[in-house]
């Protein structure tokens, strides 16, 4: 890693395990000040009562940050029945109430009709922007919140657990947009009762597991030891980790350095691929670019400028 003015110029992920009671924003601020880091952003916002896998990207990672907002994310959560609030969790005020307790057999028929593409309308506290705003803000301030509902999809909704009469624990993978929490709200209401979300942890997103997560006190840890910033970086994945679900092309460093001019490269010979689309493209085993091949040439469409050691 070497110093600038700035930060350190690193290129890699990091899989955090945030805790409760901290905000996304909050626990970027916290790894890139650890990394002393240039460039940092993160792929899908946590809420604060929510804990789990935060992945924060640096340096050239952050140009790969949109493929992982696009991949799946599987979230384990709490409802607790016969309360909805103003959040649909557990830091809103109650809005409604009810004494209906749905049992487990009335969940688990209600559950298909939670599953594939459907229509869901966002919490009026989420971060979605109204003229510029943020719905939150708007909510706090005591606007009346109007959001549209739109299409998500959630993949898989399952019954794991029932702590209680009043306690239900759901595990669900779902597709970019998708509230949880709002989940929650609407499957009280399907079921006659009312609903939110006691705790919430996402255990997966994209590639990246619970395995691959390492804490706050964990980096604190690493970063007062002897290895000091070279234990830090070992705890860093590679960039191209964010791009396991992409085809890959190896191309030689002629043509490499044609993509990195900006120009396209001409596929040829039998080898070239027949398909159309997005690739991530490697030479001499080292990522270079994100391309996009259409009618036999390949386009750069991101350029990736990793040091390597």
């Amino acid at each position: 890693m070497s110093r600038r003015k700035k930060g350190l110029e690193i290129s890699g992920w990091l899989i955090l395990d945030k805790p409760i009671g901290v905000t996304s924003t909050h626990a970027v601020s916290k790894a890139r000040w650890l990394y002393q880091a240039k460039k940092a952003g993160h792929a899908g916002t946590l809420d604060p009562l929510a804990s789990g896998i935060l992945p924060i990207a640096f340096g050239e990672a952050t140009k790969t940050v949109p493929y992982v907002m696009d991949s799946r994310k599987v979230y384990r959560f709490e409802v607790l029945w016969g309360v909805e609030t103003d959040t649909d969790d557990a830091e809103g005020e109650p809005i409604a109430s009810s004494d209906v307790r749905p049992t487990v057999e009335q969940i688990r028929t209600l559950l298909p009709s939670f599953h594939g593409s459907i229509e869901q309308t966002p919490p009026k506290f989420s971060a979605i922007k109204i003229d510029g705003q943020r719905a939150y803000d708007l909510a706090r301030e005591g606007e009346e919140v109007e959001l549209a509902a739109r299409t998500i999809e959630v993949h898989r909704l399952e019954l794991v657990e029932t702590p209680g009469p009043d306690r239900s624990v759901f595990e669900a993978e779902c597709g970019k947009g998708t509230y949880v929490r709002a989940l929650a709200r609407d499957m009280g209401r399907a079921l006659g009762s009312r609903g939110h979300v006691t705790a919430l942890r996402r255990t997966v997103v994209g590639g990246f597991t619970e395995e691959d997560a390492i804490s706050l006190d964990e980096l604190e840890q690493l970063r007062q030891g002897a290895a000091g910033e070279h234990g830090l970086a070992d705890a860093l994945l590679p960039v191209e980790t964010a791009l396991d679900d992409i085809p890959a092309l190896a191309v030689n460093r002629a043509e490499a350095a044609r993509l990195l001019n900006g120009q396209p490269v001409l596929l040829r010979g039998r080898d070239a691929p027949t398909f159309q689309g997005t690739v991530s493209v490697t030479t001499d085993g080292a990522l270079i670019a994100l391309g996009e091949i259409e009618r036999g040439e390949l386009h750069p469409r991101r350029i990736f400028h990793i040091a390597r050691p």
